[in-house]
C-alpha cells in the first residue's frame, strides 16, 4: 500500500511532508503535491508532517476522496520530485484556517 495526498492539499501546497520522506516520492505542480505509489515505502513519516491532514494510507482514504488514489498515481509520473522545503501557496494559511487547523 502507499499513501495518498487528498483534497486538503489544494490551495495549500505545504511541503513539510516532502521533507520527511526518505525516498523522495512526492511530486508537485503549481497547485498541490502528489505521492508516487511506486516509490512510496509506506513509512508514514509524511502523515504527521502535513499541517492540513491531507495524507492518508491508501486503505484509509475516505470514501469521498477515493478519486485521489488514481490522480496521485497518474500525476506523480509526470511531475518533478519535491524533496525540499518550499514556500506554500499564498492561499495556504487561509485554506488551513478554512479546514479548521
Amino acid at each position: 500500500m502507499a499513501y495518498v495526498v487528498t483534497s486538503n492539499c489544494e490551495r495549500c501546497r505545504f511541503t513539510d511532508c516532502a521533507t520527511t520522506c526518505p525516498v523522495a516520492c512526492f511530486h508537485g505542480d503549481a497547485e498541490r503535491l502528489y505521492i508516487d505509489p511506486n516509490t512510496c515505502i509506506d513509512c508514514g513519516a509524511c502523515v504527521d508532517a502535513c499541517p492540513v491532514r491531507a495524507i492518508y494510507d491508501r486503505v484509509d482514504v475516505p470514501d469521498d476522496q477515493q478519486q485521489w488514489i488514481e490522480i496521485n498515481t497518474r500525476m506523480a509520473t509526470t511531475l518533478p520530485v519535491v524533496d525540499r522545503k518550499q514556500e506554500p501557496l499564498s492561499t495556504a494559511l487561509a485554506r488551513k484556517a478554512e479546514l479548521g487547523f
